[in-house]
């Protein structure tokens, strides 16, 4: 028996969406499980959609996600002339005929096709399109590893369109004919194309009536919180969206193939390669899956604090863009220990780039009613203290305790105006340690400019 072949097919008509990038993952897995074959297939017949961007985009985020494929891309426009030659073969058969354009409903769309034209004997002309010619009798009935065996009654299948009015193939008999051509022995997709399945099926059969049917598994659906079907006009769904705040891929992989299978033993954490050998189709699960936001995150959050010192800070040099991530070592185990997403790392450690840190009046007025009218007397003395003490964490600590005292204040509300007057945030990696990378000038001059402000915020 010949090894399996599996496709993935976007359209590049925008970002590559999360459920795609399922699709694409499990017939990864299906493939690599069984020594198969992974081919990438661009679906470019819908021309007026299709961005030329969107291609570039989907080959980056399976290269992020680490689904390598071994042919492709294929660009189904390039078999333009394949596709009309299968259909005009099903004229001649007897098997599909040609139609006159729909007249317009009232709300512009053309009305439904109620099969007007199948006996007319019309010829091939310009605007008119070719269709399918569907049983009236019987029904179809798909096999399907995941949702059994539904049956379709013949009789509500419409005669869909091969061709369009400007002679262009359409989706439908792209895909058949293309999965034929390429030998496709197992068609895995979205729970959403079950309903064509029986239309590709009789397309199938009547441009190759001797050749075995593909293996079906139609993946469940991906829902929000609120139990509906993610879509991008409500919904967090383009995959690259998620790369560039910073998730990191081996968790994204993880996270996208729980949606829908898990392992036997009912973990939760694994890397995808490693459940290779255990992932089987069969044993996808019918029901929606839910994405859940806050699971991602738990499930990111961990990962970034197991990352070793050198591998964090080269994932996170892109989010820091032309700053020198090596200034961030020293604070970089406390760093880990408070983000979710590398994306997280910048607002937390950019006072050590900027001029001026990014001041947040919020917390200010909030480390104010903290130090309760000792901010001046407490800041001075902070001040006075780092200027000519030492330059280490307890060095710079002592200093802030020592004020803090003086003006009747624990440490932690002695340490709310110096940490906004260096930072400009209430929120961030420990002061002290932040203080000595700051450096010991530049971290006097930022508290007594906050001294400055004491009269102006509190007047």
């Amino acid at each position: 028996m010949a090894a399996p072949r599996l496709r993935i097919a976007p359209s590049p008509t925008g970002l590559f969406h999360v459920g795609t990038a399922r699709t694409a993952l499990f017939n990864w897995l299906e493939a690599r499980r069984t020594g198969g074959t992974f081919v990438l297939r661009i679906e470019d017949t819908d021309v007026g959609r299709n961005l030329l961007e969107a291609v570039d985009g989907i080959q980056r985020s399976m290269e992020w996600l680490g689904l390598d494929w071994d042919e492709g891309p294929f660009f189904q426009s390039e078999r333009r002339e394949r596709h009309v030659e299968a259909a005009l073969s099903l004229a001649d058969a007897g098997l599909a005929y040609w139609s006159d354009p729909m007249p317009l409903a009232p709300d512009g769309k053309p009305e439904r096709y109620d099969g007007r034209d199948r006996d007319r004997g019309l010829e091939r002309a310009a605007g008119r399109a070719l269709r399918f010619r569907s049983p009236d009798e019987g029904a179809t009935t798909v096999v399907d590893l995941i949702r059994g065996e539904p049956s379709f009654p013949n009789a509500v299948l419409e005669d869909f369109g091969l061709l369009k009015g400007t002679g262009d193939p359409l989706f439908l008999l792209a895909n058949v004919v293309d999965d034929l051509d390429m030998a496709i022995t197992h068609v895995v997709r979205g729970e959403d194309h079950l309903s064509n399945t029986p239309k590709y099926q009789l397309l199938w059969a009547a441009i190759a009536p001797a050749a075995p049917l593909p293996v079906f598994a139609h993946l469940p659906l991906i829902v929000n919180e609120k139990r509906q079907k993610l879509s991008k006009r409500r919904d967090k769904v383009a995959l690259e969206q998620f790369r560039d705040e910073g998730y990191l891929p081996e968790v994204m992989g993880n996270f996208l193939t729980l949606l829908g299978w898990s392992p036997a033993d009912g973990r939760e954490r694994f890397r995808v390669d490693e459940v290779v050998k255990e992932f089987s189709l069969a044993d996808v699960v019918p029901s929606s899956a839910f994405f859940d936001l806050r699971k991602l995150d738990a499930f990111n959050g961990d990962a970034i604090r197991e990352l070793p010192a050198d591998d964090l800070l080269e994932r996170v040099r892109p989010f820091l863009g032309d700053w020198d991530p090596e200034r961030i070592r020293v604070l970089l185990p406390e760093v880990q220990t408070r983000i979710v997403r590398l994306d997280d790392v910048s607002p937390m450690v950019d006072f050590l780039y900027l001029d001026e840190p990014a001041w947040d009046d919020a917390s200010w007025e909030k480390a104010l009613r903290q130090t309760a009218g000792t901010t001046s007397e407490l800041l001075a003395a902070v001040a006075e203290g780092w200027a000519g003490g030492g330059w280490d964490p307890e060095s710079v600590k002592a200093v802030v305790l020592d004020a803090g005292a003086a003006a009747g204040l624990n440490l932690k509300k002695a340490q709310a105006p110096v940490r906004v007057a260096l930072t400009g945030r209430s929120v961030g990696p420990p002061l002290f340690e932040s203080a000595v990378v700051l450096g010991r000038d530049e971290a006097v001059r930022r508290v007594r400019t906050a001294l400055q402000r004491v009269p102006l915020a509190t007047a």
